[in-house]
């Protein structure tokens, strides 16, 4: 999900105004309190190690390997993940933001700053007086704040080796080909494109310019989903039999973006409706055969004069598998899904959601059901789908969530509207096959 910073007076959003839009530490207290009482620290430290069994830390001499740390946690308490391992600021891969709106400034930004292979070095923005005021609080330097008409000077821009696009839907086209013609690889926010074509023409302007392109899909970097992939491709409860998905949320503004059809390129489906289809394409690594489809909107309300409230469908996979999806503009906020499998079941609360994700399993031990809540230490999801995107750079790898994944969700989006239209399945041909990921994601 997207948002853009426009200021109009009556709200309305169209494309031509929119491209119109311009821009013109305790340790060291401690050292200095044993300085200042006459005790070196040196001393201090000799005295310590004269004590202790083995040494606090053993630390690689190479910086991207992790410091071990001595153990301390029982065995039957959960343990901890290897210390991170951030490379030194100077390594790390140089990120310019497209787009400052909710989604940039309340989570992208903010998750750059925790980063452990990235950083924000460049903004691009409509509104100056905005820029101005991010980048003074983030750092960066006027020379790096750039207009949409100044987009292109990226170019010859040192400091830049990654361009995220944080658009509406429909301007992604046009600023990932321009940021592959300046050199620059590309991660673009989800849904790619506004229709099938669009995305091709964006996978070959990255083809052609040798940049590497990736679609944000943050929900396939969250551990707790990539938990339910691993069991249910290990099948731990034996095969899944069919699965049921929602992602639904409550809608406010006309006037907003996302209910332009020329600007979203639909309504539920490809902002909130996506995570279900692609979520479930990725736990199951399969491709959906064929779709069919409902939708519906509330006659008279102004929301969805343009795109669609409600749309609900279901996908035949060529295991047997049957998935159940929906989305809907108009209700009280709930995300989740459930894996129904021969042996048990997996269900996910608030999957799609930035935090807050809550995995339980079920499944039978004689004459009880043994239910389970599996808990996984959460991670931000933006930092860790950027981190590997910088990873994929840094070492020349292909990312796993490349322009083909979105793409084979956009031909499955333009076959779940035809059926809605006719009222009758749909069979997917361009769309059949394995998936197209890349490089397994490092986890912590």
């Amino acid at each position: 999900m997207k948002e853009h910073e426009t200021n109009t007076k009556d709200g309305n959003i169209s494309r031509k105004d929119f491209l119109s839009l311009t821009g013109k530490s305790v340790a060291a207290g401690a050292a200095g309190s044993l300085i200042a009482t006459g005790i070196l620290q040196s001393d201090v430290l000799a005295q310590t190690s004269k004590k202790a069994v083995s040494p606090p830390a053993s630390i690689p001499a190479g910086v991207e390997e992790p410091i071990v740390l001595e153990a301390w946690k029982s065995d039957v308490d959960q343990q901890s993940g290897p210390t991170p391992t951030p490379l030194p600021p100077a390594r790390r891969i140089r990120y310019a933001v497209v787009g400052l709106g909710h989604l940039a400034l309340e989570e992208i930004l903010p998750a750059l700053s925790i980063c452990k292979k990235s950083k924000l070095t460049a903004l691009v923005s409509g509104s100056p007086d905005k820029m101005k005021k991010v980048a003074a609080q983030y750092g960066i330097k006027t020379e790096n704040c750039y207009s949409y008409q100044t987009y292109d000077q990226l170019k010859s821009n040192k400091e830049v080796d990654v361009i995220y696009i944080v658009l509406p839907n429909a301007l992604h086209k046009e600023y990932v080909i321009r940021g592959a013609k300046a050199g620059k690889h590309i991660l673009c926010e989800k849904p790619m494109a506004i229709s099938s074509r669009e995305c091709e023409e964006m996978i070959e302007a990255c083809n052609a310019a040798k940049v590497k392109l990736m679609i944000a899909y943050r929900i396939q970097y969250q551990p707790h989903n990539r938990k339910v992939r691993e069991l249910v491709q290990n099948k731990t409860f034996g095969a899944v039999k069919y699965i049921e998905a929602s992602n639904s949320q409550g809608s406010a503004n006309p006037a907003h973006w996302r209910h332009k059809k020329a600007l979203a390129g639909g309504g539920s489906l490809p902002d909130i409706g996506l995570y279900c289809l692609n979520t479930n394409r990725f736990i199951l690594g399969e491709e959906p055969t064929e779709v069919f489809a409902y939708q519906y909107s509330t006659p008279g309300n102004p929301l969805f004069a343009e795109v669609e409230e409600l749309i609900s469908w279901q996908m035949k996979f060529p295991s047997g598998v049957i998935a159940s999806s929906s989305s809907d503009y108009n209700v009280h906020e709930s995300r989740h899904y459930r894996v129904l499998c021969e042996k048990g079941w997996l269900n996910m609360d608030k999957a799609y959601a930035y935090k807050g994700q809550k995995l339980q399993t079920a499944h039978a031990e004689g004459k009880m059901e043994k239910q389970e809540e599996i808990g996984i230490a959460e991670t931000n999801q933006f930092a860790a789908e950027m981190d590997h995107f910088s990873d994929c750079t840094i070492n020349n790898k292909r990312p796993f969530t490349p322009g083909e994944e979105g793409l084979k969700d956009h031909l499955l989006m333009e076959a779940i509207y035809e059926s809605a239209r006719e009222g009758k399945p749909v069979k997917i041909i361009r769309n059949a096959g394995q998936g197209t990921h890349g490089a397994e994601p490092e986890m912590d």
